[in-house]
């Protein structure tokens, strides 16, 4: 995938859910996912969107990079392992773009080793692929500082 894409619910305004996003708040969540596997963000994307957020994607760091200079997000989730860059690379280079980003690393391909250094880097999650739904706007939560919505 090489360009970025948002989606709302079908139907509903953008980002709205119960009381317009995750745990009923007023504001969505804007979410931005990396992942360079087109199949997992497609699904990923629809999943995140029917829980109330606005979820835009990046099939690459470079696509991450090129939506953060347009966009703000209130948290994003990396795929550690991409072509173009990895997920920590980006991961540095958004920890001065955008500090106040909550961040979640997601991979298929890692351990405590990666946990710790993304965790370093400035991380606020780190999960394995594949993770279940729950878990995933768990983390999200927890790094926006708003509890666990399940």
């Amino acid at each position: 995938m090489s360009e970025t894409h948002s989606h709302a619910p079908p139907g509903a305004p953008s980002g709205a859910g119960p009381g317009g996003g995750p745990e009923g708040s007023a504001t969505p969540v804007r979410l931005l996912l990396v992942d360079d596997e087109a199949g997992f963000i497609r699904v990923m994307q629809k999943r995140l969107a029917r829980r109330g957020y606005v979820v835009d994607t990046a099939g690459s760091g470079t696509d991450a990079l090129r939506a953060l200079r347009g966009a703000t997000y209130d948290a994003a989730v990396f795929d550690l392992k991409m072509d173009d860059m990895d997920g920590f690379e980006l991961l540095r280079v958004v920890r001065r773009m955008a500090p106040e980003m909550a961040v979640i690393m997601l991979t298929g391909h890692g351990g405590a080793e990666e946990a710790r250094e993304g965790m370093r880097l400035g991380a606020a999650g780190y999960l394995l692929k594949p993770c279940e739904m729950e878990e995933l706007v768990c983390a999200i939560e927890r790094a926006l500082g708003r509890g666990a919505a399940v």
